[in-house]
């Protein structure tokens, strides 16, 4: 089997992981920085919270982690790798998700 691609694990989290605070996905929010397949059957993630004091920061990290793994059964590891550089701004959301909550 196949492993998957970026795109794909960023397509599950897109379809699967919502911020429940704002009620929308983590890769428009653009909590997601990287995903890396390694030939390990290893998916590495690096990502960021909307601030460092996030109440949901602790769920949102397990259902990117539980999310990927379901979704992919090929993969061994699903690891998280949590950055505060570049620090998260709205700037990085989607242009759909910046309409959706009103920042223009």
């Amino acid at each position: 089997m196949a492993l998957p691609t970026s795109t794909d694990v960023r397509e599950v989290i897109r379809d699967r992981v919502k911020d429940p605070e704002l009620m929308m996905n983590v890769v428009d929010l653009g909590l997601i920085y990287d995903v890396e397949i390694t030939e390990k059957k290893t998916v590495e993630i690096t990502m960021t919270l909307t601030s460092p004091g996030c109440p949901a920061g602790p769920e949102i990290i397990t259902n990117v982690q539980r999310e990927t793994h379901a979704a992919f059964p090929e993969v061994e590891e699903v690891n998280i790798h949590l950055t505060w550089s570049p620090f998260w701004n709205p700037d990085m959301m989607s242009e759909e998700a910046k309409e959706e909550l009103g920042i223009f």
